[in-house]
């Protein structure tokens, strides 16, 4: 199973993309931040983080999408573009036919470090163990969204509509979804060389 993770921000968004196998075997794939600059109006910062996301989803056909929950801040600037990002994530999704999953902060960092009240440089050393990396991942929005994929693979509650998308779809929209994720595989082998 892909599973796409998303940190959503309207500066920087991270994306953080794993494979979670047989036995709960995680294996990472790709980390990335989508940007957007503040020097341009919020209906062009929202579009950039649109495209940079359907891209990642385009490029890794995940099965599943987690997105941290948004939750209120103090600052309410920070609050409403994260909601916006997260919004869009979730847009990009289900576009797709992706489920959906919404994670807390809380729930990531219990997933992670057994702790839900974990420092972030704790969160950072945990993602880098258990996804066997050599050095920490960043950004932080990426080592964050790494989370959240990994907290989606440990933890699957929290999906939209039950995350069971699958079972509406239609005997050959099935097929097609299957034939795109073994391709996407495939393609992924490849460039590891495997």
């Amino acid at each position: 199973m892909i599973i796409l993770g998303v940190d959503p921000g309207l500066t920087r968004c991270g994306v953080g993309v794993i494979e979670a196998g047989e036995h709960r075997r995680l294996s990472f794939i790709h980390v990335d931040v989508v940007r957007s600059s503040p020097d341009i109006t919020q209906d062009l910062r929202l579009l950039a983080i649109y495209n940079g996301l359907s891209e990642k989803m385009d490029r890794f056909a995940p099965d599943a999408v987690s997105i941290e929950r948004v939750f209120a801040q103090s600052n309410r600037n920070t609050v409403l573009g994260t909601a916006q990002a997260a919004g869009l994530a979730m847009l990009a999704a289900a576009q797709r036919n992706i489920p959906v999953a919404l994670h807390t902060p809380t729930e990531a960092k219990l997933a992670i470090t057994g702790n839900g009240q974990a420092q972030k440089i704790q969160v950072e050393r945990m993602v880098t163990r258990i996804l066997n990396l050599t050095k920490m991942p960043t950004p932080a929005d990426a080592a964050d969204a790494l989370a959240l994929a990994i907290c989606h693979a440990l933890r699957p509650a929290g999906a939209l509509q039950g995350g069971e998308r699958e079972q509406h779809l239609t005997a050959a929209q099935r097929q097609w979804a299957e034939a795109a994720q073994n391709s996407v595989r495939r393609r992924m082998n490849h460039d590891r060389g495997m």
